[in-house]
C-alpha cells in the first residue's frame, strides 16, 4: 500500500511540479486562459496544504504503513527535494506569477 501511495503522491507532485513550470510559457504564448487554469489547479494545492497545517493529506495516509520518516519516506523523490521542496517550488510559483501578470499587462 506505501508504494501505491508513494506513486499517487509522486503523480501529483509532477503535475503541481510541471504546472508551475508550465506557467511562463504560457504567459509568453499568451494563453492566458491556460495560465489562469494552473494557477487555479495550484492555489487550490496550496490551499490543501493550508488545511492541513502544512502537510500533504498522503503524508499522513503514507505514515501508516512505516515508521521511517525521513524527508522523502511519502514520496519518489531524492531527498534534497523533498526536503526543500515548498521553499523551491514556492518561489518558482511566485517568481513565474510575476512573469504571467508582466506578460499579461504588456
Amino acid at each position: 500500500m506505501l508504494r501505491v501511495i508513494k506513486l499517487l503522491h509522486t503523480g501529483i507532485w509532477m503535475v503541481m511540479a510541471g504546472s508551475i513550470v508550465t506557467l511562463p510559457f504560457a504567459a509568453r504564448m499568451h494563453h492566458f486562459h491556460v495560465a489562469l487554469f494552473l494557477s487555479v489547479l495550484i492555489l487550490v494545492e496550496c490551499g490543501v496544504l493550508a488545511v492541513n497545517r502544512g502537510r500533504c493529506p498522503l503524508t499522513d495516509w503514507a505514515a501508516r504503513y512505516t515508521d521511517d520518516r525521513a524527508d522523502n519516506f511519502d514520496i519518489y523523490l531524492p531527498i534534497w527535494l523533498a526536503r526543500h521542496n515548498k521553499t523551491i517550488f514556492g518561489s518558482l510559483f511566485v517568481l513565474n506569477e510575476v512573469i504571467v501578470l508582466w506578460c499579461w499587462l504588456a
